[in-house]
């Protein structure tokens, strides 16, 4: 029996009003395919935050092609892309080299960082349940951990993941990731000051402070502990950056900073 060749027609899609939304799943694509790009990206990037690679030192697409068996093209592109964020400086006739630190960058970061963050607390004090703060206590206790044990790369991962939950726990991850693009020239100098005797021990106290406050329900209190916390960081600006000149552009004197 034949069927009804109505039943094989294809109905032609309907153009949707411009003032409705598209119908079906959507979604967005991601990176989860990282690329041998991403992979040396990341690696430099992590090595000269965490000052293994300080300002100043040279970088030869060869030498590390030859030392991750790989081709030149991936570390160009990584190269690249660091260049574009400012950490890496590329001399005309001369090479490639980790960026020194712009001294105009370091007041600027935490005039960001302290507006932003003081958002994501304020939203982490009024939304944060029992359970988010045991978490952060616990984050607290793995710095505190680390610091004994004189571990910056831990001490300073721990720091990272203590800001992220706060933002979390906020609902504000989005400002977080803001954040992250700002305080790049920050970190590096972070690193420098916290073999500091006591410096460890005084970031751990700070983040209580923050946490208690978050746990006492007080957005106002929280916002405050956490920029103090964040301020603290300039009172080092003058002290490391006469001790590692080297390690900076000189673009603002250090009078114009006490002034921010």
């Amino acid at each position: 029996m034949e069927k009804n060749s109505s039943e094989n027609k294809i109905e032609p899609m309907r153009k949707r009003a411009g003032n409705t939304a598209p119908a079906g799943k959507g979604y967005f694509y991601g990176s989860s395919n990282t690329t041998l790009s991403d992979t040396q990206y990341e690696r430099l990037r992590d090595a000269i935050i965490s000052m293994d690679m300080p300002p100043g030192t040279a970088i030869s697409e060869k030498t590390i092609a030859l030392e991750q068996g790989i081709s030149r093209t991936p570390i160009r592109e990584a190269i690249m892309r660091l260049h574009r964020e400012k950490l890496v400086e590329v001399v005309a006739k001369s090479g490639t080299f980790v960026a020194r630190i712009p001294v105009s960058a370091l007041p600027e970061a935490l005039i960001a960082r302290r507006a932003l963050e003081g958002m994501t607390v304020k939203s982490a004090a009024r939304c944060a349940k029992r359970s988010h703060v045991l978490e952060l206590y616990a984050v607290i206790e793995r710095q505190r951990e680390m610091a004994e044990l004189g571990n910056i790369k831990g001490f300073h991962a721990a720091d990272e993941n203590f800001h992220e939950l706060i933002a979390r726990i906020g609902k504000l991850s989005g400002l977080w990731q803001l954040v992250q693009q700002v305080k790049l020239q920050v970190d590096r100098f972070r690193v420098l000051t916290l073999p500091e005797e006591g410096r460890m021990t005084m970031v751990v106290q700070e983040h209580t402070a923050v946490v208690d406050a978050i746990n006492a329900g007080d957005e106002d209190l929280a916002c405050q502990k956490m920029e103090d916390h964040l301020s603290g960081l300039q009172h080092h600006f003058p002290h490391w950056i006469e001790q590692r000149p080297a390690y900076f552009i000189h673009d603002i004197d250090l009078d114009d900073m006490a002034q921010i």
